[in-house]
């Protein structure tokens, strides 16, 4: 496969999942809106922060109020990140590799994004119909994951959109956790009250994983919930799962047997740091600093990607 063609699909499948956690990530604000007391103001600083969008929205804002930053995650085209520059850039990519993916793909993908720059959605318009909105997104990113799995052979086209898609879902679950260290509570010592846990449980339920995580756990605690989002090796948006089949991808790409060991930079460092996680407990976490461990975790994840982009898609003419 070409490099060029290997990156298109790696880069269409990272950009489909960042559209849909950016609908996720303001889930989570929507479902604390509608669960926190009333004395309690929402905020949306915080998703700007977790993302690392915040420097760039300062350029063109000068308030995080709930319009602006909807706008800006959103509709915004001067935010590389926006669900719709995301979508655009997915659509670009798909658009140069038709020949490799499936009819099914492009025309799904195609409607999608014709959707979405028809919508004529006001940020400060009644809770319900955006939540609607961005639930929609949602479903549409994964409807496009089922044509792809029901349409596309196991081949190293297909593996590649699955290293994309797993590294930028580990990379946004721990940002989904990050939200919660950067939301301020009313009061210092409301740290393990019912607002903070009702604040944990809003994150859960914005990944769609309330009703697995109650299928395994008998109560709501914060230790179960980071647990569970972090190092659970069954619930497909955990950040452990997510790390293994990234890892898995890039050995069938190079065609190495893991037990026989690395075979590359990006097997290397996918392994490393699935180790890591994997012989790691939520009281090692908690120790180090949620946080702290988190954005530990980001940087991992990002330099996983540099060693994919280094192994696979920088590839020099032979002289």
């Amino acid at each position: 496969m070409l490099s060029r063609v290997a990156d298109s699909i790696y880069w269409m499948n990272r950009y489909i999942e960042r559209a849909e956690n950016y609908a996720r990530f303001i889930s989570v604000n929507f479902n604390l809106v509608l669960d926190l007391p009333p004395n309690v103001p929402a905020q949306w600083e915080p998703l700007l922060i977790a993302t690392a969008d915040n420097f760039l929205f300062y350029q063109y804002y000068t308030e995080p109020t709930r319009e602006n930053v909807i706008n800006f995650m959103t509709f915004d085209k001067r935010n590389p990140n926006s669900i719709y520059n995301c979508l655009s850039s997915a659509r670009e990519n798909a658009r140069t590799v038709r020949e490799t993916i499936s009819k099914e793909m492009w025309e799904n993908l195609n409607r999608f994004y014709l959707w979405m720059r028809e919508a004529k959605i006001d940020p400060s318009a009644d809770i319900n119909l955006l939540q609607d909105f961005y639930a929609q997104v949602r479903n549409d990113c994964q409807l496009y994951y089922g044509v792809v799995d029901c349409t596309i052979t196991r081949n190293e086209a297909w593996h590649f959109g699955r290293v994309g898609r797993f590294l930028e879902r580990a990379d946004k679950t721990s940002r989904f956790l990050d939200v919660k260290y950067f939301t301020l509570l009313p009061d210092a010592n409301a740290e393990g009250s019912t607002l903070d846990l009702m604040m944990w449980t809003a994150v859960l339920k914005s990944v769609s994983a309330y009703n697995m995580f109650r299928q395994q756990y008998a109560s709501l605690t914060p230790t179960q919930i980071v647990e569970f989002l972090m190092l659970d090796k069954l619930f497909p948006r955990a950040m452990s799962h997510c790390v293994r089949q990234a890892e898995l991808s890039l050995y069938e790409i190079s065609g190495t047997n893991p037990t026989n060991g690395f075979s590359n930079a990006a097997e290397k460092e996918a392994s490393k740091l699935r180790y890591e996680i994997e012989f790691t407990g939520v009281e090692d976490v908690f120790k180090s600093g949620l946080h702290q461990y988190l954005d530990q975790f980001q940087t991992r994840v990002n330099g996983v990607g540099r060693t994919v982009f280094e192994t696979y898609f920088d590839l020099k003419p032979v002289a």
